[in-house]
């Protein structure tokens, strides 16, 4: 098979119909082998029926219930795992993203990118509510993980199989795919695609996603650049702090031996005990992080690189 559609579904029961007639024309039309997985996170607004009435008529149409609604990371997952396509696709639920889209992904993968992501240039959404707040957080991501796109988060992506497979995903960490995948070594593009207005549906997104993103971001700057040796950030923080407190420490020692003054009272006592303790601890800290990545490596056979190719006569 060619290509596999994950679409993530949550509470679209009315545009799932629309969405799922683009793209059986727009994939007929180009004349791919393709199957369109729906992953139901958990709807309540009966988009389970629409989608299950679907999957009855076209056999090129899978649909995955999940519990409960996990979220869009976990719901791409579920549809990641089950994609039998050499590459995949991912959109949202909402027809905001264009179908017709799809072949310039697939034509811009065929130059040679492992990923293609889609870029929103033109946003249909409230700006101050939705796209300023986006345009800060894509900037920072892009200077913190390096790899520069103007649009994380837009769901209209393309994937190589083989690279899909090897991402583990949690929290809300699907915007960051290519961040993660840089770490494979993927070639990485982006293209313009058309954004289209909300005309069904609520969104379900709000200013609250901004400080999740922020939290995650951390997570994905320490799995990008510490992940194997998470002493150069615990032990660079921990040296620091130690030198602030020890330094102070010392002179307070010193100061005592040879004038005699009363020091337990003095404010830099405390403030030079605990930085120095702090940075033994983040030090210590950063030395088991050695050892429980060694064991993570040797337990589970892991590699710290990834082969893109072999060739031998």
């Amino acid at each position: 098979m060619k290509v596999s559609l994950v679409i993530p579904i949550y509470n679209e029961m009315e545009n799932i119909p629309r969405l799922y007639d683009e793209i059986k024309e727009v994939m007929e039309e180009m004349g791919e082998e393709y199957e369109i997985i729906f992953v139901n996170d958990g709807s309540t607004d009966g988009s389970d029926q629409v989608l299950n009435s679907i999957a009855q008529a076209d056999p090129r149409v899978m649909v995955i219930h999940l519990r409960r609604n996990f979220g869009q990371t976990a719901a791409m997952s579920a549809g990641f795992h089950h994609a039998a396509g050499d590459i995949v696709i991912t959109m949202d639920g909402d027809l905001q993203n264009d179908p017709r889209d799809i072949p310039r992904l697939l034509e811009k993968l065929n130059e040679g990118y492992d990923i293609v992501s889609g870029w929103r240039k033109e946003r249909k959404d409230p700006y101050w509510t939705r796209v300023f707040p986006s345009q800060v957080a894509n900037a920072l991501i892009s200077r913190l993980t390096g790899v520069k796109l103007h649009d994380y988060g837009c769901s209209l992506k393309a994937y190589r199989r083989d690279i899909i497979k090897e991402l583990k995903l949690y929290g809300e960490q699907h915007r960051f795919i290519p961040a993660l995948a840089s770490e494979l070594g993927c070639k990485i593009a982006e293209i313009p695609v058309n954004h289209r207005p909300r005309t069904a549906g609520r969104s379900k997104y709000g200013l609250s996603r901004v400080f999740k993103v922020l939290l995650d971001l951390i997570t994905i700057k320490f799995l990008l650049f510490y992940k194997a040796k998470p002493m150069r950030i615990f032990g660079g923080v921990g040296s620091i702090l130690f030198l602030l407190g020890v330094i102070p420490l010392g002179y307070l020692i010193l100061y005592k031996l040879f004038t005699g003054a009363s020091i337990g009272g003095r404010p830099l006592l405390v403030i030079s005990t605990l930085f120095t303790l702090a940075g033994l601890q983040l030090i210590c800290l950063g030395i088991l992080g050695e050892l429980l990545i060694r064991l993570y490596f040797e337990t589970n056979n892991k590699v710290p690189y990834y082969i893109r190719e072999v060739v031998k006569r």
